[in-house]
């Protein structure tokens, strides 16, 4: 897989892009390996998430030959601005049902209910969930898109955490898994949630749990559902070196705002000393302040230089390997496709089109 240089990840997603290498010579004639991404996050966030995937993916195929296609869910809020990089960049949805993909891709988005079945974008979701049992062989979720996917498989419910479960945590294998192998322990991965599920509530329903921290819990766990291996991250490997700070200070500013009730916590293990000891102060000159007295404005006050004194992705090498794993599965399950006949979407699916 390569980018063609000099343009956003935007422009070489939907490019097929190959090698030749010993393994696409072992299946002359074969199509790459065909990926769907599922970019549902909201607007800020959109174009980092599409070039955080892409880039891995980039990565962990090596050898391999590798095709992604862009997809985003309906029914989520959009800016003009961002309507268009869909427009331009993005499949139609209706595409989804109509094509058959070795792995599916679905990341998270912001909720706004409590109950995710609440959510607009819930029955667009759930379908995807349902096609991708029998038309993958294997389909990856991020985040939300994990808890969705068990609540929607098994019912089970996922729990608010007193406060954002967000830093970068040591996880250990908890089993011998296609997945994890070649992965050195500890592994260190990013989390940003407010929400959990937890261990027992899976290993009741079958789900296999891969890793886990002593501090943030389940990480990565999985379970065969027809035809596909769905593969749960409650953790964020995609993420790059950069992310937990800009979240960090997008969650600071969103206190300024008073869109939040509380000063955020900082990233666990993110941070070197300089920085923490810096945010520090910045964080109590601003809660010495009145309520009235803190808006947004104070930014400018903000130790900005400090902010790159973060981590440098020490799960970068994990990810790479946990992802280069899960091609070479869905690699190896072509042998067992069945012949495909396009799927017509369900009367749920008919309607988020319209």
């Amino acid at each position: 897989m390569m980018m063609d240089q000099g343009r956003t990840p935007a422009h070489w997603a939907a490019r097929s892009i190959q090698r030749p290498t010993k393994l696409t010579e072992c299946y002359a004639g074969e199509e790459p390996i065909q990926i769907a991404l599922i970019n549902n996050m909201p607007d800020p966030a959109l174009e980092d998430t599409e070039s955080q995937f892409l880039e891995l993916l980039e990565n962990a195929a090596s050898e391999l030959a590798v095709q992604v296609k862009l997809y985003s869910l309906p029914n989520i809020p959009r800016s003009d601005h961002r309507k268009e990089h869909l427009r331009k960049f993005y499949c139609e949805w209706k595409d989804l049902w109509n094509s058959r993909f070795d792995g599916v891709i679905i990341t998270g988005t912001e909720p706004h209910h409590a109950d995710l079945r609440e959510e607009p974008y819930w029955g667009a979701l759930a379908d995807v969930f349902t096609w991708g049992e029998e038309r993958t062989a294997s389909m990856v979720l991020s985040c939300l898109a994990t808890h969705a996917a068990v609540l929607h498989g098994d019912g089970i419910g996922r729990h608010r955490l007193p406060d954002k479960q967000f830093g970068v945590f040591e996880e250990q294998n908890t089993c011998n898994h296609t997945l994890t192998c070649g992965t050195k322990e500890p592994m260190c991965f990013p989390h940003s949630r407010w929400n959990e599920l937890r261990e027992d509530a899976l290993a009741s329903c079958g789900y296999t749990v891969l890793t886990k921290s002593t501090e943030a819990g389940v990480n990565l766990f999985v379970k065969k559902r027809k035809n596909a291996l769905f593969v749960h991250f409650q953790g964020h490997p995609e993420y790059g070196a950069g992310t937990l700070a800009k979240e960090y200070r997008r969650d600071i500013k969103r206190f300024l705002r008073k869109e939040r009730q509380t000063y955020p916590t900082m990233p666990h293990g993110y941070f070197d000393r300089e920085a923490i000891k810096a945010l520090t102060k910045f964080r109590n000159d601003v809660l010495s302040r009145q309520e009235q007295d803190r808006h947004e404005g104070l930014m400018v006050e903000f130790p900005e230089a400090v902010m790159g004194n973060g981590s440098e992705s020490p799960w970068h090498s994990a990810a790479i390997c946990i992802y280069r794993n899960w091609l070479q599965y869905v690699v190896s399950r072509r042998a067992t496709r069945t012949v495909y006949t396009p799927a017509a979407p369900s009367r749920r699916a008919t309607n988020q089109l319209r």
